[in-house]
């Protein structure tokens, strides 16, 4: 498993993020062969989160022997200090460990939920105090839509985020103003040596009206191992991007690490002429609106 170095944290991570959200509505029998085969694969980043169903549960019971071998991530959808200091201590309580490697403040995608994060008695106050007590290590941002990586960026400049994970993947990027503002975000997380890592690389689209769901996960993901491996080639052959998480999917999962295993076997200009050619790719997030 190819792994790089998460910037300033200095952990030699593995460039695939094993999605804790593919546990959270799975048998504890299917979450225990998703870890082990990850495991085994060589993923030792692991990124779950307090709104993921029981996956800090399942995790749980594997943290104890696997504790010194990987990364930890988790995160909070909580926009106050005392719902995200909840949401840490349940965390730490769930996950049976005392020390979370990473936390993030999830789902900031909007400059709205950015400035409730770091308002007066926001989020953000919580994540300072728990890392000041020593219960958390670094504090990142995540967010979903077409404004992520543009208020990611704003972020960035209000504070010093040690973790970027935003969209990405080439139909987003294909969007003009979605690829300014990535591109803007790119040049700011390596100017501060801050590890950008990517998620929806694997999104083919938002789901029909009708279409029969044969995933787990609420945007129609690739399921062609062919367009898997150039989903994961364009993720991983970006410039700036250190990582990208794993598709909440168990069933999808060994073929994204096959994807994975396989980079550098396929060039950019063939990942390209793969997925140009699908025309029901589309924006996981729908038809922007304005991503400026």
């Amino acid at each position: 498993m190819l792994k790089r170095k998460m910037g300033a944290i200095g952990f030699e991570s593995s460039v695939l993020l094993f999605g804790g959200a593919k546990l959270g509505q799975v048998t504890e029998a299917d979450a225990d062969r998703s870890i082990e085969f990850a495991l085994a694969h060589g993923v030792n980043h692991i990124d779950t989160a307090a709104s993921y169903g029981d996956s800090e549960l399942r995790l749980g019971k594997w943290l104890p022997q696997i504790r010194k071998d990987v990364f930890l991530a988790t995160k909070t959808t909580q926009r106050t200090h005392s719902g995200a200091k909840e949401d840490i201590h349940r965390s730490l309580e769930r996950l049976r460990i005392d020390r979370i490697d990473l936390l993030q403040l999830h789902a900031v995608g909007t400059l709205e939920e950015l400035d409730k994060c770091l308002a007066p008695g926001g989020a953000l106050e919580a994540a300072l105090e728990a890392k000041r007590e020593g219960l958390v290590g670094h504090i990142g941002i995540t967010g979903h839509g077409h404004l992520a990586p543009a208020v990611h960026l704003e972020a960035l400049r209000r504070f010093d985020f040690e973790t970027v994970l935003t969209p990405h993947n080439y139909f987003l990027y294909g969007l003009p103003p979605y690829r300014q503002a990535f591109d803007s975000l790119v040049s700011e997380t390596k100017r501060r040596n801050v590890p950008l890592r990517v998620i929806k690389a694997i999104a083919k689209g938002p789901w029909a009206v009708g279409q029969v769901r044969n995933h787990a996960t609420w945007y129609e993901p690739f399921d062609d191992q062919r367009e898997i491996d150039a989903c994961v080639h364009f993720a991983l052959a970006q410039e700036g991007v250190n990582a990208f998480a794993s598709a909440g999917d168990v069933e999808l999962f060994p073929k994204i690490v096959a994807a994975v295993e396989r980079f550098g076997q396929l060039d950019d200009e063939g990942a390209a002429a793969i997925l140009s050619a699908i025309p029901e790719y589309a924006s996981p997030f729908g038809a922007p609106t304005s991503i400026a």
